[in-house]
């Protein structure tokens, strides 16, 4: 029971940046999105990553790979955006 909780909140909160990433790579659009709160979510699931790496936890494993995936997206945009203007 503990690991299926345990997946359901990582599946739904992984998920919830989908339709950022989305938005983000249809549009372009990145101006309302805070650099700065991204590269600190960014290093913090890093962190989270390598903790579940450590305690060989896999549901934190994929959780944070995938958002590791998502935010990257988000802050390539934003970066990206950035340098342009």
């Amino acid at each position: 029971m503990e690991n299926l909780i345990g997946y359901i909140a990582a599946f739904l909160t992984t998920v919830s940046f989908l339709p950022q990433v989305l938005r983000v790579v249809m549009t372009k659009q990145t101006r309302d999105i805070s650099r700065n709160m991204y590269i600190m979510f960014f290093i913090g699931v890093l962190l989270w990553f390598v903790y579940g790496v450590l305690k060989s936890d896999f549901p934190i494993i994929l959780a944070n790979a995938v958002t590791i995936f998502f935010v990257s997206i988000i802050l390539y945009y934003k970066l990206k955006t950035e340098e342009e203007t």
